[in-house]
């Protein structure tokens, strides 16, 4: 669902592995348009350059998870490497540290 979420608003760099936010399509927009809608475009541009670093940062704390679960670390503090509380895990399923070290 993440990276359906993402590539809906941005785009992967092949080269860099970064994820960028696409431009809205202000190339569709009528010789005529109104003065708002190309405001409107840079708004929606705005908004998906802000949304782009908390859904890609998600992707890679899911993608941590994933790995630890195949290295047998998940659930594990990565600061105390004791056993991260379950409640926390329900909460947040790719928390890397414990309550203590939040």
């Amino acid at each position: 669902m993440l990276v359906r979420q993402l590539g809906e608003i941005a785009a992967k760099d092949p080269a860099t592995g970064e994820w960028a936010p696409k431009d809205p399509q202000m190339d569709v927009m009528s010789p005529i348009a109104e003065p708002n809608e190309a405001a409107d475009k840079l708004e929606e541009l705005e908004e998906r350059g802000e949304e782009v670093p908390v859904l890609s940062g998600r992707l890679v704390d899911v993608e941590r998870a994933l790995l630890n679960i195949e290295g047998g670390t998940y659930g594990v503090c990565e600061v105390c490497n004791k056993a991260i509380e379950e409640e926390r895990l329900e909460a947040n399923p790719a928390a890397r540290t414990c309550t203590v070290h939040m």
